[in-house]
């Protein structure tokens, strides 16, 4: 199974409405690896890594997050996978 990551930016409206703690949920269910932060510019940041599938899965959902959240873009990047520690965490 091909493991990759993703650095990836959401913007929209996806601050003040539970999208982190809904992408750490998301994130766990589907095995990944991770963290996930607010942006001083109102988006949301994560860095993904997992089974390619899973990852893939997960940046899918990201483009509609939980049903408060108003997604306008998601922006990806490939990243390494191998640095990124196990669990998923919502950073300050």
């Amino acid at each position: 199974m091909k493991e990759i990551a993703y650095a990836v930016r959401v913007t929209g409206r996806v601050q003040g409405v539970a999208y982190r703690a809904w992408t750490q949920g998301q994130a766990r269910a589907l095995g990944l690896r991770g963290w996930v932060r607010n942006r001083g510019d109102g988006s949301v940041e994560a860095l993904i890594a997992g089974p390619e599938a899973a990852v893939e899965a997960m940046v899918t959902a990201m483009g509609e997050g939980p049903g408060a959240a108003r997604v306008t873009d998601v922006w990806t990047e490939p990243a390494d996978p191998g640095p990124v520690p196990a669990g998923f965490a919502i950073r300050a």
